[in-house]
């Protein structure tokens, strides 16, 4: 009897130790860093397929989003720090409910727009000075095994796939990497976008693949992000895989790990 009291005194503890295991994970979740893995190529080079990411939850406060599920009972933000231009952003989708990943590009009042590929923002040009080529070896990437689009055309797996990098000023001096894929592409001219009170305007560094707020809701895109929905800033890579899973180590990045996220 003794024995078995012990044992069960043993499982309880167990349990409790688990418990309390998950409960100091999920404030650590809610309260300071969310882990998100990069399922696209919306943001190359910045972010590759692979990339494990730290997002740091306090850099603008906290919204219901915040926590799992949305289920944290705030209203608005609070504890709110504004982000700025030229930040990388996790957000939560305002119509579909899923974790997106792109670069702030447009302010509450700003307005925005594509014009040849280059971007405009309150009708001064954003600069864009060459920067060589960003090459990758052609193949299915990440554990949804998309292949990446190319500027030098369809090539077959295990062929060198290339796109043109720029390095882009924003107003504030953020000087950060672009692609490009193809000229007069369909978001690379548009109307002009007025970004309202409370919103921001969120584009991918890959340029000629990046569904965002040059797209509407209505088709997919992101159209303008309220601030509630503002998870965190994505300060660093902790480390990538170029493999299916972030399981198979022997595919992790050697040049990427704890990168910062520019």
């Amino acid at each position: 009897m003794a024995k078995a009291a012990k044992n069960d005194g043993g499982i309880v503890e167990t349990i409790k130790t688990v418990v309390y295991a998950l409960l100091i994970a999920g404030v650590f979740r809610t309260l300071f860093f969310q882990p998100f893995w990069i399922p696209s190529e919306s943001m190359k080079d910045t972010l590759l397929i692979g990339d494990f990411v730290f997002v740091n939850k306090m850099a603008y406060g906290y919204s219901r989003y915040s926590c799992p599920f949305a289920l944290c009972p705030i209203s608005g933000r609070i504890f709110a720090s504004e982000p700025e231009r030229g930040d990388v952003v996790v957000f939560r989708h305002p119509v579909n409910g899923s974790d997106f990943v792109k670069r702030l590009i447009g302010m509450p009042g700003d307005k925005i727009q594509m014009k040849d590929g280059v971007l405009y923002i309150n009708g001064a040009m954003a600069p864009q000075v060459p920067d060589g080529t960003f090459e990758e070896v052609m193949g299915p990437q990440g554990s949804m095994g998309n292949r990446p689009r190319c500027e030098n055309g369809a090539v077959g797996d295990g062929a060198i796939c290339t796109r043109s990098r720029y390095k882009e000023t924003l107003p504030n001096g953020v000087v950060h990497d672009i692609l490009n894929i193809e000229d007069n592409g369909y978001a690379d001219n548009t109307d002009v976008f007025t970004v309202p009170e409370g919103h921001f305007f969120f584009m991918g560094d890959n340029r000629d693949n990046s569904q965002d707020s040059r797209f509407p809701q209505s088709v997919g895109g992101v159209g303008f992000v309220p601030f509630e929905n503002l998870i965190g800033r994505a300060d660093r890579i902790i480390f990538s895989s170029a493999g299916a899973s972030m399981l198979y180590f022997w595919t992790w990045r050697s040049d990427r790990f704890f990168k910062a996220v520019n």
